[in-house]
This record gives C-alpha cells, structure tokens and sequence, in this order.
C-alpha cells in the first residue's frame, strides 16, 4: 500500500539508525508503537510490503504521520517501546489487560506485625508478597500460616506504653487460641518476631527454617516428656508437609527462575507463566491475548514477559522460554531455551500448559459454532468467490403503492441467521414517485455513512433486492462513501432469480438447489415482508387518520388520540356513549356517534 505524498516525505528522512516509531491516526491520536534496528527500513515497509494481513492495511490506511526517536541500541529502543506502550495504550499494539487486580499479602511494619490480604498497595505500610494469580491460592497460604503461627488481628496500636498502662483487653482470638494476647503483654516481641521471620520464609517459597523449628521443638517438647505439646508441633510439621506436597517440586537446586511458553493460532496468542522459587513453582498463569497485527510469537512473548515481570514484580535473574526471544532491556538477567536436564522438563511442563489452554479454548470456540451455519457460509464464500466468510450479510429492499408511502426495509443475518435486532426500516427522504432505482442509492449511502460515522463494523456481504438497475445504483453508493472494493454487493432478480455482480453483463450461475441460492432467496423474501408490513403499517395508519379527520367537528389532535388508544376505527365504533364521552367529551362523543350511524361509516 503506497504512502501518500506527505508520509513519504517523513519516511526519507528517517535515519538508517536504530529507535521507536509512533504512527499517529485521526484527531492525532498514537494508534501504534513500534521498534526497529533501522527504522527507515522497518517503517518503509509496511507501506511497500504486498502480503500484509488484513489487520496490517487497516493499521497502514489509518496512518497520518509518523514521529520517531533515535536510541543508541536495540535494547534501549526496547524498554522505550515498552514504556510508550504503557503510557498511550496504541489500538494496535497488544496489551496485558485482563481487568484484574491481583492480591497480595502484606506483612505489616507495625510492633507485632499484622499479615492481612489487600488489592492494594499503599507505600510505606509494610512488606508485601505477591501478586497472587487467583485469590483461593493466596487464601490457602494465610489459612497456613495463621494455623501455624499466632499472630494478632486487631487494629490497636501495641506501643510499650499502651501495653504498660493496661490500655487494651484481649478478644475472642486469644480464647479461641488464634493469638497469644500481646495486647495485655501476654507474648513478648521477641517471640513474636521469631514468628515473623519463619512467616516471611514461608511467603518467599522457603520452607526449610520453619520445617526445622517445629522438629526441633517438637524433639524437645517429647525430651521433656511434654507429649501434648509434641504433639502439636507434630502437627504443625506435617502441615506444613501436606502444604509442600500440593505444589509442584522441581529440582531443588532451580531458585528463581521465570518460566514463559507462547503457543498461538491466528488470532490469539497463549501464555503460560511459572515461577520457580526454591526448588517448587510458587506461581502460574496462562492467558489469552488477541493478536492485533500479524506479530510473529517471539514478538509477542518479548513483550508480554516484560509487561507479567512487571505485573507480578518479577526479580527473577533467569528466564527461560520455548521460542527465541529479541534482546530484553534487563541488565544480569539471562534468557534460555533450554533443551535438555531439569530445566528442559520445567519448560516442557510450562508448554503443556499453554497447550491446553490453546486447546480449551478453541474446542469452546467450535462447540459455540453451529455446523451447519459455517457450511452454509463456506459455499456461499465459494459460489460468490468472496474473500473471507460471510459471517454478516445485509439485503436491501424497497416498498411502495403507486408512490404512496415510500420506505424501505434492510434485513441482516449473521452467522448464516436472522439478527432481528439489527434489522432497519428507512423512510425514503429525497425521492419523489415510484423510484427504485435512486431509493436504493439513498438507503444504501444512508446505511453505511452511519455505520462508518459510528465506527460499526461493516458487512462482508451486501443484497439488493432488483436487478442491474438496483445493483449499479448500490455499486455508486458504495463508491461515493469510499467503500468500493471493501463491501462485495450483489443482486438478485425477481424474474427468474438471477444473481448479479457488478461489472458483468451476464447472471451469475448458481445451482437451484444451491444453499447458497436459498439464502439470498431467505433473505430477499425476509426483507419483502419486513418492508411491506412497514409500509402497510404507514399506509392503514396515514388511511385511518384520514377518515377520522374527515369527519366534521373531529380535529387531527383528537383523531390521534383515539387512534393511539384503540388502534383501529373499528374499536373506537364499538365504545359506548359514556366511554366516548370519557375520552373527548360530550360534543365530539355526539359528533362521533351521529358520524357512525350512518349507513356508509367505516366499521
């Protein structure tokens, strides 16, 4: 697709260098964000290219003009894609936005510590360990913690002196055996903060220390013959075992490793993320993310691994993934495609994951189609040598009597089947007499100028009722508002049900018994009825107030009130006196009723 004059002119002059470009759209808007190595070779082409996507020419055809900055490296140019990326969040360019916001844990910094869950971070309120991809894991690791170690709930601020002065009474909690009461200085800190210590383990992955401080007391306590309290730390430990059991154990000498698998179809891209801390996966995450342009998957990987490090505050100095990968910005971090030992086996895990995801989700995508809907529009992409599957087609049809009452109706399917709320009615506005051929040029312009000031999405197929005559007025229309060559048009004959294309003198054959015949015939008939009972509907009303105003006496404003009530003269007939009288008083009650008794009223 060829640059117009003045963006040709922006690309000479963009320097042989690498750096970020910015394309900017209508209302000067940053519609995308890219980085190139040198960036007049990458942005030219993408107007010289001739095998771009779909989605491509779109991004090309909305470019106004281009703005770009020079960095001194591929990586730096990275990180400023990244941050400009953030920053504008470009239409074209993917982002991580899910809507969540993940959990934490924070430990506060409080005397006596609090561990307590929130969605969020306020600086200086404490440590916070997290983000947890799904709140029922966070919950099972407070729930283990909180039968392991008795920490305090409340609120109250345990300075020495409000302990000293009796300020506080302990609560239900230190009944119930949860705290031990450091409110009344019933525990002293520096037990307290033993607790502390052996919990920030634990929330860090490392079960180790906590693991041989509940054995050891657990040898003292049945040393002493203290075999209750034995007990308990027994049990403490085999928590903490069971808990060790439920995560998934790698090698032990693996300790900070981020774990990141692409599999992709043709428009979404999965993830799959796990995070390895002390020998077992603390974290995973898979994610769909829809592709915007024709990225390749190491692209896409690139840019997601920077956006989850971030999201999930990632400090992980190696990153294993199964494609390769474009220089990341992240100085002492190493990045691997690991093929065989341990580290292969964990990458193999993370693919079978994003595997199954990619799986779960296209089996749900097909489950959701109907097979015979997609037959049906595979042969008619076929018979009508359209370019991409009609999912939404739209047909066009015009109604009148002798020039009375003139509208038109458009019907719309998708997916092979009537969407009625999408169906349309249009008063023809500029055209007087029985014109078919110039209300087809009006209800169509008046269509599709709406759906491109709306930004709606356009058909992939367009109907007209009537033959050459209807079909070239709807090919000018499309033309005037630029959409020829987007929207593939088509008419069908009355006559003998001919299917015309443009630019051909000669009917397209197409098989009687055609699927594809019998949904154009579905839908030119659905638009006939839909158009006559709107026309009708005009007709019998516009007939209706014209006999009621046609009685002496009886004004418009009354006439239509009757005729919104009852809807029909006949009803309005079949009222007795005192219910006329009720609805427009006594002088028009009589008026009415001498006007129905006469021998040629309407009944």
């Amino acid at each position: 697709m060829a640059a117009n004059p003045e963006l040709q002119d922006q690309i000479r002059q963009l320097p042989h260098r690498p750096g970020v470009y910015k394309y900017f759209g209508e209302e000067d808007t940053i519609i995308y964000v890219g980085k190139a190595i040198d960036l007049r070779k990458r942005v030219s082409s993408y107007f010289t290219k001739q095998d771009h996507n779909k989605k491509t020419q779109q991004l090309v055809k909305n470019i106004r003009r281009i703005e770009f900055t020079i960095v001194d490296s591929e990586s730096d140019a990275f990180l400023l894609e990244n941050n400009l990326i953030k920053q504008h969040q470009p239409k074209y360019n993917i982002l991580l936005k899910d809507g969540k916001t993940y959990p934490y844990l924070l430990l506060t910094n409080e005397r006596f510590p609090r561990l307590i869950p929130t969605r969020n971070k306020v600086p200086g309120q404490g440590r916070y360990y997290g983000p947890y991809a799904n709140v029922t894991g966070m919950n099972l690791l407070l729930e283990l913690i909180r039968a392991l170690y008795p920490l305090r709930t409340c609120t109250y601020n345990l300075s020495p002196q409000n302990i000293e002065t009796g300020k506080f009474k302990v609560c239900l909690e230190y009944h119930l055996g949860n705290c031990k009461g450091p409110c009344e200085g019933l525990q002293d800190e520096e037990t307290y903060n033993q607790y502390i210590q052996q919990i920030k383990q634990i929330l860090n992955g490392d079960l180790r220390l906590p693991k041989q401080y509940f054995r050891e007391k657990m040898t003292l306590a049945a040393q002493e013959q203290q075999y209750e309290l034995a007990h308990q730390f027994k049990q403490k430990l085999d928590r903490l075992d069971e808990f060790q059991s439920k995560s998934t154990i790698v090698n032990p000498a693996l300790s900070n490793i981020d774990v990141f698998s692409i599999a992709a179809n043709e428009k979404s891209a999965f993830i799959n993320y796990l995070k390895v801390m002390n020998g077992s996966i603390i974290l995973t995450q898979s994610l769909e993310v829809q592709k915007k342009l024709d990225e390749p998957d190491g692209e896409i990987l690139a840019s997601l691994i920077m956006q989850m490090r971030e999201e999930f505050e990632s400090e992980s100095k190696e990153i294993l993934t199964n494609v390769p990968i474009p220089g990341l910005p992240l100085p002492g971090v190493s990045i691997a495609q690991p093929q065989i030992g341990d580290k292969r086996k964990l990458m193999e895990l993370s693919i079978k994951n994003v595997l199954y995801l990619r799986k779960e989700k296209e089996s749900m995508n097909d489950r959701s189609k109907d097979l015979n809907e997609v037959r049906i529009m595979e042969t008619m992409k076929k018979d009508l040598r359209l370019t991409e599957l009609p999912k939404h087609i739209e047909c066009f049809d015009n109604s009148n009597f002798q020039g009375d009452n003139p509208v038109a109706a458009m019907v719309c399917f998708r997916n092979a089947k009537p969407s009625k709320k999408d169906y349309r009615h249009f008063h023809i506005k500029t055209v007087v007499g029985p014109n078919d051929f110039d209300s087809m040029y009006e209800i169509v312009t008046r269509r599709y100028r709406r759906l491109l000031d709306e930004g709606t999405s356009l058909p992939q197929l367009v109907i007209v009722d009537g033959g050459k005559g209807q079909l070239s007025m709807g090919v000018k229309a499309l033309k005037d508002l630029g959409l020829w060559g987007q929207i593939p048009i088509i008419g069908i004959a009355k006559r003998l049900e001919e299917i015309y294309v443009p630019n051909d003198p000669l009917p397209l054959y197409i098989d009687k018994k055609s699927e594809t015949l019998r949904l154009i015939q579905r839908m030119r008939d659905e638009a006939h009825r839909f158009g006559i009972t709107f026309h009708r509907s005009r007709r019998d009303a516009a007939t209706l107030k014209t006999e009621l105003t046609d009685v002496k006496g009886l004004g418009p404003v009354t006439a239509d009130k009757l005729l919104t009530k009852f809807k029909s003269v006949k009803k309005i007939k079949e009222l007795s006196e005192a219910e006329l009288i009720a609805e427009v008083g006594k002088a028009k009650a009589r008026i009415l009723l001498d006007y129905f008794s006469q021998p040629d009223a309407t009944a």
